[in-house]
């Protein structure tokens, strides 16, 4: 369970890029050097923050669960952006989270071996 709460926060270091930059835009009040100057900084912090965990992590996991746990970083940034910029939640987006998810979840679970017929 630990694990699993460690890949989680390191693909949510890698989604928070995308939210500070949004939120940034979304004030609509910021001028380019400012808004180079924080998309620079944000992802120099958030994605340190995430290599760091993911490399931390990486010989911990097999690889088939760490490329599909990648999967889920659009999921986590569209979500993070509803909750902390009020998008909107849409059925398109309720859909496309199910089936990322539901395929990351058919990949890593393991599933009880064939019995030879």
């Amino acid at each position: 369970m630990r694990l699993v709460l460690l890949v989680a926060l390191t693909m949510t270091a890698f989604a928070a890029n995308s939210l500070l930059n949004r939120a940034a835009l979304a004030s609509g009040g910021i001028d380019a050097v400012s808004f180079g100057t924080l998309r620079l900084l944000s992802g120099a912090v958030t994605s340190g923050l995430g290599y760091a965990l993911w490399y931390a992590l990486l010989p911990r996991i097999p690889g088939s669960v760490a490329a599909v746990a990648q999967l889920t970083v659009p999921v986590i940034a569209m979500a993070g952006g509803m909750v902390f910029l009020g998008e909107a939640l849409t059925a398109r987006f309720s859909l496309a989270a199910l089936l990322v998810l539901g395929g990351v979840a058919v990949s890593v679970i393991p599933w009880p071996p064939r019995r030879a017929a």
